[in-house]
């Protein structure tokens, strides 16, 4: 059975009574932005106006924007300023893209819509997205090549309450990312995701996609998508040719900063 993914203390829980002021100021500047007070790629007000604002020193406000950052909730960029997170190929390849080549170089996928249906959840994906038994979804598969290979089948399960209006041909028809997409013409900012991987016997319609012998070996990756208050917004299903490729995931690693 799907083990859901857990949730963890962090920027998106409400602040707890008697706790740390900083994690109350960190909230409401969440709760803003949830709001769309800030929208995606908007700097925040300068820190002395909102430590002004909340009624809080500099040093306050500043470690609840650290965690901010930290969390991908607000990028800083020297110079310039903080801004609210938003998603470009560059944030996808550093923070949701984890495959890489044996030579642990990263390249951008090709992209290729094989499916597009809706339909009823299944119980599995229903606990890991949080929805209702039987709600209703949209269902996707992508393949994703590699130098002209196919290295990748993803199964993306959407609920449809959350992207109203989708269609096959507005999804297969995005200029950017698939999380830019969901971030400009839906409203939803993936701010993290949760991942389990393990290795399983590939299945027949998989095998053929990835050219490879079915019941043979391939990485699984279960991905749920979270946005503002830890809600899920996706669960992706990657089916992982590793015979060229390997996961890789760095924690830690600063994004680099535009001067």
């Amino acid at each position: 059975m799907a083990a859901p993914y857990r949730k963890s203390q962090g920027p998106h829980d409400p602040p707890v009574a008697g706790g740390p002021l900083y994690r109350e100021v960190r909230h409401h500047i969440m709760e803003a932005i949830a709001a769309g007070t800030w929208k995606p790629g908007e700097a925040i007000p300068a820190e002395g106006g909102l430590a002004a604002h909340f009624g809080v020193s500099i040093g306050t406000l500043r470690k609840a924007i650290d965690e901010l950052v930290a969390n991908q909730v607000l990028v800083r960029y020297q110079g310039r300023g903080t801004f609210v997170t938003t998603h470009n190929p560059q944030r996808l390849m550093f923070h949701f893209f984890h495959i890489v080549g044996e030579d642990g170089s990263k390249k951008y996928p090709a992209v290729q819509t094989l499916e597009f249906r809706a339909g009823r959840v299944d119980a599995a994906s229903a606990r890991l997205l949080d929805i209702p038994p039987a709600e209703r979804v949209y269902r996707i598969r992508n393949a994703l090549s590699l130098d002209g290979a196919v290295v990748i089948i993803d199964d993306i399960t959407l609920p449809q309450v959350l992207f109203p209006g989708l269609t096959q041909a507005v999804f297969a028809g995005r200029d950017n990312t698939i999380y830019h997409f969901y971030q400009s013409r839906f409203g939803i900012n993936v701010l993290r995701t949760h991942e389990r991987l393990r290795a399983v016997g590939v299945a027949a319609d998989i095998a053929a996609l990835l050219g490879v012998r079915a019941g043979g070996p391939l990485l699984r990756v279960q991905r749920v998508a979270l946005t503002y208050r830890d809600r899920p917004v996706e669960l992706r299903i990657s089916h992982v040719n590793t015979a060229a490729h390997e996961y890789e995931n760095t924690f830690g690693k600063a994004e680099g900063l535009v001067s």
